[in-house]
């Protein structure tokens, strides 16, 4: 049985950290050398993350990975503009598990958790079209957890650029 838990927990704590990309398969990557960060929200309830001192933290943290696969930022014009949103909300989730006599039964519990999400779009800045997009979603028990894992969202995201066709 304490096996059994282990593995369940090991599971729910690698799955709670979600990156999932999308991008214009007809874009060409390799002619991208510069970026510049042009508009980010925060979109949350909590005002611990809805300070500048968040979005200087993602900011720094998309130059930071961006630079390292090889991009420059560029003080004027840019090849590629860099957009993101970022947001948590407190949401609630049913939880079941056996109850009862001997594992008979189940037993439903609503559990409150907060999710933050974070996209970061990638727009071509000659078209204005968006040519690649990361979604990174976190469950925590509270938003300023979430605040605590924006590093790891936006490395996790950037890890991905450019994409393999």
């Amino acid at each position: 049985m304490r096996i059994l838990l282990l593995t369940f927990l090991a599971t729910l704590g690698a799955f709670a950290q979600k990156v999932s990309i999308e991008f214009d398969p007809a874009a060409s990557f390799v002619k991208y050398r510069t970026f510049a960060i042009s508009d980010g929200q925060l979109n949350s309830r909590n005002p611990a993350l809805n300070s500048e001192l968040v979005k200087k933290r993602i900011e720094t943290d998309i130059d930071r990975d961006l630079t390292a696969k090889g991009l420059a930022m560029a003080p004027g014009p840019a090849d590629l503009n860099v957009r993101y949103t970022f947001g948590a909300a407190r949401e609630m989730k049913a939880e079941a598990y056996p109850a009862g006599w001997r594992g008979w039964g189940t037993r439903v519990v609503r559990v409150p958790y907060a999710e933050g999400t974070l996209v970061i779009d990638l727009l071509d800045a000659t078209t204005h079209s968006l040519v690649w997009r990361a979604i990174a979603t976190v469950e925590k028990s509270n938003a300023i957890k979430v605040e605590g894992k924006i590093d790891a969202m936006v490395g996790k995201s950037l890890r991905k650029y450019p994409p393999k066709p």
